[in-house]
């Protein structure tokens, strides 16, 4: 799979994980779209990494279910650090 098939499947990967994890996101619609390509992308590296995830095509559901948990991944990492930056803050 191509450079902007992971691109596509990133960004719809991240708005997947956004349904599956609603709430406020510190960045917006912007960061969690390019959490949502970084996760597709740390998602299939940790798949191919553990031999349990072929990330070859893109209209596999193997692909999108290994893309949709790295984003959630992310996404969840990413709230738990702002978060904590937000409210460090405000004491």
């Amino acid at each position: 799979m191509g450079f902007i098939g992971w691109i596509v499947l990133g960004l719809i990967a991240g708005a997947i994980a956004k349904a599956i994890m609603p709430g406020d996101d510190p960045g917006g619609i912007i960061v969690t779209m390019l959490i949502g390509i970084v996760g597709a992308i740390v998602g299939g590296l940790i798949a191919s990494a553990l031999g349990v995830g072929e990330v070859d095509e893109f209209f596999s559901i193997g692909t999108w279910v290994i893309a949709i948990l790295g984003a959630l991944l992310l996404l969840g990492i990413y709230r738990a650090v702002a978060g904590k930056r937000s409210t460090a803050g405000h004491t």
